[in-house]
């Protein structure tokens, strides 16, 4: 493990870079982005632009490793350090291979037996995660959820089921839709944050259930980066199969409907839509 009295050996050196708050950015970064012999970013504009303000030359010039070419760009950069060369790794923001590019090349580092070396800097879902208030001592980090289809479904089932702490990252075209996903799989009362720019001057975070957050959403710029955090499931929340289906009846036989039956007890119990409906198929093949 490398310190500033070891000698600077070949190394793929991570490195960590705001996400925001330029302040944020550690000596030690500082001092590797100067001195190491070639940096590879996800995009050179936006690396350019930091380097630029902390008055730092790369040399020789910016490379770009990003999610299109990293599998591709991996054994030419590894073999660039065992020729010699100490190369950064950056991404436009917060730590490489966080729902970044940068985890091929770590582990085929690993996997050579290249000296690696982390720079830690701040990472969105940390930092949102200690925003929120909620537990921290065990949670999981989703990162982007599927866009769609059953995958997406899927996994938010899983992340209902979930009795941590997670951790989404999403993107301001998708997150009103997201937020009403998991209201319709894990109900209405499930504690959650909504952290919007971290660290910029725009930063803004809003707390509440998952019913409160979407009522706000219309209220709520979807401009940057969003980081949301949910609650983890309780079991005190937990109802039985047959309590359900006694529940469905006498809400469908007060004349109400199958779906408006579902999305009450949804709503009740904080529980997966599907799990809901698929009782109250039961209940309509046991009446035939």
């Amino acid at each position: 493990m490398a310190t500033e009295e070891t000698t600077r050996e070949p190394a793929l050196v991570v490195i960590g870079t705001p996400i925001g708050n330029l302040g944020d950015i550690s000596e030690r970064a500082i001092r590797e982005l100067r001195e190491v012999d070639l940096i590879c970013c996800e995009d050179t504009r936006r690396t350019g632009k930091l380097l630029n303000l902390l008055n730092i030359t790369p040399r020789p010039d910016l490379e770009v490793l990003n999610e299109h070419n990293e599998e591709k760009r991996a054994n030419e950069i590894l073999n660039r350090i065992t020729a010699g060369l100490r190369v950064a790794l950056v991404t436009d923001a917060g730590m490489p291979g966080i729902a970044d590019p940068g985890q091929y090349l770590i582990k085929s580092a690993i996997d050579h037996e290249i000296n690696l070396e982390i720079v830690p800097g701040p990472t969105a879902g940390i930092v949102a995660l200690i925003a929120s208030g909620l537990p921290t001592s065990r949670f999981v980090f989703q990162g982007f959820i599927p866009r769609k289809g059953e995958e997406r479904q899927r996994r938010i089932e899983e992340i209902a089921r979930d009795d941590k702490t997670t951790v989404i990252y999403e993107s301001g075209k998708r997150i009103e839709r997201t937020i009403q996903d998991l209201l319709n799989i894990c109900g209405d009362e499930r504690e959650a944050i909504i952290a919007r720019e971290l660290t910029k001057m725009h930063e803004e975070i809003q707390r509440g259930t998952l019913r409160h957050l979407h009522t706000k959403m219309s209220d709520i710029s979807t401009k940057g980066e969003f980081v949301l955090i949910l609650s983890g499931f309780s079991e005190d929340h937990y109802v039985s199969d047959s309590l359900l289906k006694e529940e469905l009846q006498e809400i469908i036989g007060s004349g109400k409907s199958k779906r408006d039956a579902v999305k009450e007890l949804t709503s009740k119990y904080q529980l997966s839509k599907r799990r809901v409906y698929d009782l109250s198929i039961e209940i309509s093949v046991d009446e035939t």
